[in-house]
C-alpha cells in the first residue's frame, strides 16, 4: 500500500491502490443502493515518512473549505490534518457530546475501510470540536464554528510512531449516495491528489508595515471587578472555585497567514497540542498545554492542569518561581478541586483510576503549570467523544460545583468564549482518540486576531494578581501576532 510522490510532489494512487479504491466505491454503492443511505468508504495508503502532515494541508487547502491541523511534537511527533469534508456532524444543546457520537458510531460502523486501530491510519477519522457552552459560539466572531462540530476529512494525513519507525499515511473518504456513481468518486478523489503539494510551512513576515492596535473587548478593570465578585461569592459559601476569562483583541496592517502562526508556535511550544481548525474565513489556532482525555482500547489518560505562574530566562529565578508555585496554598486548594473532579468523573466508568500524589512543574517556553497525570482503565467500552462529554468542563476551564459557576460565568465575563476551553481533537472508528482543552488560542479573521486567557479563581484569589496571571498566558500568543 504505497501513494507515490514525484519531483514536483505530485500525488498519484499506485495501480493497487487505485484497484482497491475502486473496489471500496463500488462496494460502498451497493450498499447505499440497498439501504437507501449514503455509506461511507475510505482507503489507507502509506506516505514518505518525512512528509510533513500539517505542511501538507497547509499548502493544499481550498479557499474556503474546512481543514484542520493537530499536533503534539513532543509526542513522537503525533500529528493529524484534514482536508474538505465529506460528512459534517453538528449539533447544539446539553446533548451535544451524545447526539454526535451516536452519529458518528453509526456512520464508521458501516463503512466500507481498513480495520480501525489508528488515527488516519486504518479507517475513517472525524476531526473538529466543541464550544465551551451547550449554545456557544452564536456571537458572528464565531460564525462557521458550531456548539458541536466534527468533519470526516476528504483527505486525511496522519504521523505516529509505529514499532520505533515514523510512519506517515493517507486517508481518502468518500460519502457515496444511491445516485452516485463510482466513476465520478474516482475522477473527485483523483483530481482531489493532484492539487496536493508538499512546500515547507510559510513564514511569518519578519518586517511587516503599518501598526498594530491592541485593545481588551473589556477594560482590564472589568475583568478585576469580575474576579472581585467571585471571590465575594466563594467566601459567602456559593461557590469553592470559577474560572474567568477575557478577551483582548489585535488589529494588523494586513491579514494574518494561519499556517505562518501555526509553524511559530509549533517550534516555541513542542510539548504542547499545536492545532489549526479553519472554518470558512476564520482559523482558530492553538498550542495547548491541556490534554483533557486520550483513549487508546481500555485505557483513559488525563491531566489535571491548575495553577500557573511565568518563567524566567535566570534558572535560578525561574526554579524559585516553580518553588513559590507549588507551596502556594491558593494554587494547590485551586488544583486540588480540579483532579478530584476528575478522578470521580472517570471511578464512575473505571476498574480503577491512578493519580500522581502530587502536583509536578510542567515548564513551556513562557509559563509553568501545576500538573497531576491521571490515568484509568474502563470497566466497559466508553467511546472518546463521549469521554470528552463526560469530562467537558473541568474544573480548570469552569468551576466548582459546575452547574453553578457555568451559570455565572458568561455574566461575569461578558463574552462568548465559543471553542475558547472546549475539546478539540479527533476520533476513529474504533472509538479511540484523544481531545485537548483550547487554551492559549486566538481566532483569526482576516486581520483580526481575539486572544483569550482566564484565570480559576478561589477563596484567596487577588484581583491584581489575577489580571496580571491572565497577561503572562497570552504572551503565547501576542508577540507573534503583533510582530
Amino acid at each position: 500500500m504505497t501513494l507515490h510522490t514525484g519531483e514536483r510532489s505530485s500525488f498519484t494512487l499506485s495501480e493497487p491502490d487505485h484497484a482497491r479504491l475502486r473496489a471500496r466505491l463500488d462496494l460502498a454503492l451497493q450498499r447505499a443502493r440497498r439501504s437507501g443511505h449514503p455509506t461511507l468508504a475510505t482507503i489507507t495508503c502509506a506516505l514518505a515518512p518525512k512528509l510533513d502532515p500539517s505542511a501538507v494541508a497547509c499548502a493544499s487547502r481550498r479557499p474556503g473549505e474546512p481543514w484542520f491541523t493537530f499536533e503534539q511534537p513532543d509526542r513522537g511527533g503525533a500529528a493529524l490534518a484534514g482536508l474538505g469534508q465529506v460528512v459534517c456532524l453538528e449539533d447544539s444543546g446539553a446533548d451535544r457530546f451524545a447526539t454526535v457520537a451516536d452519529r458518528w458510531r453509526s456512520l464508521s460502523a458501516s463503512a466500507v475501510a481498513d480495520s480501525p486501530g489508528e488515527p488516519g491510519g486504518g479507517g475513517p477519522v472525524a476531526v473538529g470540536g466543541f464550544a465551551m457552552a451547550p449554545d456557544g459560539g452564536a456571537t458572528p466572531a464565531w460564525s462557521g464554528f458550531e456548539s458541536a462540530s466534527l468533519l470526516v476529512p476528504e483527505v486525511a494525513f496522519a504521523r505516529k510512531q509505529h514499532e520505533g519507525e515514523q510512519r506517515v499515511t493517507l486517508t481518502l473518504a468518500a460519502l457515496v449516495q444511491p445516485d452516485d456513481t463510482t466513476e465520478e468518486w474516482l475522477a473527485g478523489l483523483s483530481a482531489r491528489l493532484q492539487e496536493l503539494s508538499a512546500p515547507p510551512l510559510p513564514l511569518l513576515d519578519p518586517a511587516p508595515t503599518g501598526r498594530f492596535q491592541v485593545s481588551s473587548g473589556m477594560p482590564p478593570e472589568h475583568y478585576e471587578a469580575a474576579v472581585a465578585r467571585a471571590v465575594e461569592l466563594i467566601r459567602g459559601g456559593r461557590l469553592q472555585k470559577i474560572v474567568l476569562a477575557r478577551e483582548v483583541q489585535v488589529h494588523a496592517p494586513s491579514a494574518y497567514d494561519p499556517a505562518a502562526v501555526f509553524g511559530v508556535l509549533r517550534d516555541a511550544f513542542p510539548s504542547c497540542f499545536v492545532f489549526c481548525v479553519g472554518r470558512g474565513p476564520a482559523t482558530l489556532v492553538a498550542a495547548s498545554p491541556e490534554l483533557l482525555v486520550r483513549r487508546e482500547g481500555q485505557r483513559v489518560s488525563t491531566i489535571a492542569l491548575a495553577g500557573s505562574t511565568r518563567r524566567s530566562a535566570d534558572p535560578a529565578v525561574d526554579a524559585h518561581l516553580g518553588e513559590q508555585l507549588i507551596r502556594d496554598a491558593s494554587y494547590r486548594e485551586e488544583h486540588a478541586i480540579v483532579a478530584r473532579r476528575i478522578e470521580r468523573t472517570l471511578n464512575r466508568y473505571a476498574i480503577w483510576v491512578t493519580t500522581a500524589p502530587e502536583p509536578a512543574l510542567v515548564r513551556i517556553a513562557n509559563i509553568q503549570h501545576l500538573a497531576t497525570p491521571i490515568r484509568a482503565q474502563l470497566a466497559a467500552p466508553v467511546e472518546a467523544i463521549e469521554l470528552a462529554g463526560l469530562m467537558h468542563p473541568t474544573p480548570a476551564v469552569g468551576g466548582e460545583p459546575s452547574q453553578e459557576a457555568l451559570e455565572l460565568i458568561p455574566a461575569l465575563e461578558g463574552l462568548d468564549r465559543g471553542w475558547y476551553t472546549g475539546p478539540v481533537g479527533w476520533t476513529d472508528a474504533a472509538g479511540d482518540g484523544e481531545f485537548c482543552v483550547a487554551l492559549r488560542c486566538a481566532l483569526l479573521r482576516g486581520n483580526v486576531a481575539r486572544c483569550y486567557a482566564g484565570n480559576g479563581i478561589v477563596r484567596g484569589s487577588s484581583p491584581a494578581a489575577e489580571l496580571a496571571e491572565t497577561e503572562v498566558k497570552l504572551q503565547a500568543l501576542l508577540p507573534l501576532l503583533t510582530s
